[in-house]
């Protein structure tokens, strides 16, 4: 295949890092993706429709716990707008806008098709445009595609299309961007050495694949793969309350096993924009094939009653003692959906909340992390946790495991103050679920 011009002078700008990056939805993915881009030297635009998000970047004001503010000290040029008529000032932008459920379990492309449509108006012949939000499997041939051929384009000659899925773990302090192999594929064969041009300047490790479709469904996968064997383990801990036995010390002693063993472990149920969410979109495209994705869907009846187990836990722990869930004071440890971060998002955590108070518990939450959250129609605060507020409830509920703040010794100390017959933890000490 001979290199044209529009892909030698891509490639000539992306070297000298001349090539003007754009990063459209600077949320959880695309915000350290907007800044990995400017800390490589390029000139970086965000375009998010929430001003306060825009507002917060051009502040250099943190928002996120992966991007403390003194990345922003480091940086070149970064800024952003809400405005999509910049789009055709740059010439390569990636989409991270979210793809969320319907309330049938189906993918809501909202957010995609309005990104696409707006940047449509605005695309120029040369730019790269890569999709990275997660998404059922044909989404970028079958939805992202005939917009921009609508607007007169061919894409491979006149504009490039990519997919790139994101590798996102909030607070990972060990996985990253950079260190995270990134998987790209490219509409056609100039659109994937496109996408890896441009991906190789902020990620290590590049894995090219056959097709867009390919590259959506590997994204896919790795949620499900997660989301079913978190089910595993939840059921084998349902199991083994059963047997009166821990789910905490089989699985770890099947950890020790060398090979063909990967521990996943128990919790309230799933959090978090992807497991909880992504597996659906599968099934949901499967259906359209007339398949059936069993396994998801069972996996997805084991976790989502989860809270509902929790709930029953709590019942039980406060019935042992003469009370009831009614009027008992109840202290929930870590409503983040995991340890050390703000996310809430699709959080079981408030599910146990919710349904803890609509049987007229006396509820407070604890999470350094979440200042507050809403439950229906109201707004509720975090307590600061303290011996004396672990003292005061009749039962304290521990929802996220391995929280760095409650293992530090003031916890310790708490645990002393009180009756610890009453203490309710979710983690491996004293797992109840």
């Amino acid at each position: 295949m001979s290199v044209s011009p529009a892909t030698a002078n891509f490639e000539q700008l992306i070297a000298t890092r001349e090539a003007r990056v754009g990063i459209v939805g600077l949320g959880y993915a695309g915000l350290p993706l907007a800044i990995a881009f400017a800390d490589a030297g390029f000139d970086v635009t965000g375009v998010d429709i929430s001003p306060d998000r825009v507002a917060a970047v051009n502040e250099r004001r943190s928002y996120l716990v992966d991007v403390p503010e003194e990345r922003y000290d480091v940086l070149g040029s970064l800024r952003a707008t809400a405005d999509f008529s910049a789009v055709g000032e740059l010439d390569a932008l990636t989409i991270c806008v979210p793809t969320p459920l319907s309330k049938s379990r189906a993918p809501d492309l909202r957010y995609i098709v309005a990104a696409i449509e707006s940047l449509a108006e605005h695309v120029r012949p040369g730019q790269l445009i890569v999709l990275q939000s997660t998404t059922y499997p044909g989404t970028t041939e079958d939805v992202v595609l005939p917009v921009l051929e609508s607007r007169g384009l061919q894409v491979g000659e006149d504009v490039f299309l990519g997919y790139a899925p994101e590798r996102v773990d909030p607070g990972n302090k060990t996985w990253h961007l950079r260190n995270t192999p990134k998987i790209v594929a490219g509409v056609t064969p100039r659109c994937l050495a496109h996408t890896e041009m441009l991906y190789s300047t902020v990620v290590d490790v590049i894995v090219p694949v056959s097709s867009t479709t390919v590259a959506e469904t590997v994204k896919l996968h790795e949620n499900t793969f997660r989301a079913v064997n978190i089910a595993l383990a939840n059921e084998l801990a349902l199991m083994c309350d059963r047997l009166g036995i821990s789910a905490w010390d089989v699985i770890n002693a099947a950890a020790t096993k060398p090979f063909a063993f990967l521990p996943h472990y128990p919790g309230p149920g799933l959090g978090g924009d992807c497991i909880p969410v992504v597996p659906h979109f599968l099934s949901w495209r499967l259906r359209e094939y007339g398949y059936s994705s069993r396994l998801i869907e069972a996996a997805h009846e084991v976790n989502a009653a989860m809270p509902v187990h929790v709930i029953q836990k709590v019942a039980d722990a406060l019935n042992d003692h003469g009370r009831a869930i009614k009027h008992s004071k109840i202290l929930l440890l870590g409503v983040a959906y995991k340890a050390d971060v703000h996310d809430t998002r699709e959080s079981p955590s408030l599910e146990v909340m919710r349904q803890l108070l609509q049987r007229s518990g006396d509820v407070t939450f604890c999470d350094p992390w979440v200042p507050e959250i809403s439950i229906g129609d109201e707004i509720h605060h975090s307590v600061e946790w303290s011996a004396e507020a672990a003292r005061e409830a009749d039962c304290i509920v521990m929802l996220t495991p391995h929280c760095q703040f409650f293992e530090a010794p003031h916890w310790k100390q708490a645990r002393l103050s009180v009756d610890t017959r009453n203490v309710f933890p979710v983690g491996p000490d004293v797992w109840p679920i």
